[in-house]
């Protein structure tokens, strides 16, 4: 296949809350999309990307297909890649694998499994080609989840290819910066001397933790949260004083903080077990490739872990812009590489 010179590819990476978007020289988008609620959309949130930045080709990697929405993988899988054709106008669309080549949608569609939860594969190589010798790991922490994808010579060489058998093998942590439901992380909160129950509601993320602890930045235009109040941090102390069922009134910043802190502490600790391995096992030599919008959190587990590996941050690489939808990048020079 011949490519134009500009603008010959747009990858997408379709994840069941945000939708990212790469050419791999440089250009990227990311917008929110609730797949969950917003699934009848997604041919429209695809054209709307592409109206941003019209392409020839085009590519994509997914995670969606597990959204609610959809009564199993196969369902979820048929509905993206019908989406992507219907979008794009056309069946020359490509789907990334887990077997690290592309496949049509028809071949998308009869090996649903092969595409599904496929974007971690595309980044991990995009971080061996940063390691191209010797043991390295990928940790990537993103709005959602935690991978740690073990490389070898620059390729991936993960124990599980499913999601599955990834969380068998702690190479997928369902715990990240932004979704995350507080009482899956800690029962209880510190509150001026004495320990408080949570309630078992979804009232509010780690989002509000690392904004509280000023490793996320405010944006009082979106509302993408719990309650739908915007990205504050004042807005961020309330929802953490309805998880103890208190008066936000009466609950001040230093408590929203204080209460933070463990949360956050909590988090690193789950993050910090599923490394463990590596350090036992890490030569020298071996390097590290840290990714995501959690790379603060990476560096704050390593730091309590009292550990300082040879490490390479992707955003230092490629920017904090395409470190963001780095799979959507990967997926992109892949493509301009083997299509």
């Amino acid at each position: 296949m011949t490519s134009s010179p500009t603008n010959s590819w747009l990858a997408f990476d379709i994840g069941g809350a945000n939708i990212k978007a790469a050419d791999g020289q440089g250009w990227s988008h990311s917008e929110p999309f609730a797949m969950w609620q917003e699934w009848k959309r997604l041919p429209d949130a695809i054209r709307h990307i592409q109206s941003l930045h019209p392409a020839r080709h085009h590519a994509v990697t997914m995670t969606g297909e597990i959204a609610d929405c959809f009564s199993e993988r196969s369902d979820g899988v048929r509905h993206i890649v019908q989406s992507c054709c219907l979008a794009t106008g056309t069946n020359n669309v490509f789907f990334y694998s887990v077997a690290g080549v592309f496949v049509n949608a028809k071949e998308a569609i009869h090996h649903p499994l092969d595409v599904a939860a496929s974007n971690w594969h595309a980044l991990a190589r995009l971080a061996g080609s940063l390691a191209p010798s010797g043991n390295s790991w990928l940790i990537d922490i993103g709005s959602t989840t935690t991978d740690i994808v073990p490389i070898f010579c620059g390729k991936p060489a993960p124990k599980g290819l499913t999601d599955w058998d990834r969380l068998i093998h702690d190479e997928l942590i369902y715990t990240g910066m932004e979704r995350t439901p507080l009482p899956t992380l800690v029962h209880a909160l510190p509150h001026r001397g004495t320990m408080r129950p949570l309630a078992r509601e979804w009232f509010a993320t780690t989002q509000d933790v690392w904004l509280l602890l000023d490793c996320l930045e405010e944006d009082s235009m979106s509302d993408n949260t719990a309650d739908r109040k915007p990205v504050t941090r004042d807005a961020a102390r309330v929802r953490i004083a309805r998880t103890m069922l208190l008066e936000p009134n009466a609950f001040t910043l230093a408590d929203a903080i204080e209460a933070a802190e463990a949360i956050a502490t909590s988090q690193m600790i789950l993050i910090k077990d599923a490394m463990e391995p590596i350090r036992q096992h890490q030569q020298k030599e071996d390097c590290i490739v840290l990714s995501g919008q959690g790379e603060t959190i990476a560096r704050k587990v390593l730091s309590h872990m009292n550990w300082e590996p040879r490490t390479i941050s992707l955003k230092h690489a490629y920017g904090d812009k395409i470190s963001r939808v780095a799979p959507a990048h990967a997926v992109a020079l892949i493509a301009r590489q083997i299509l």
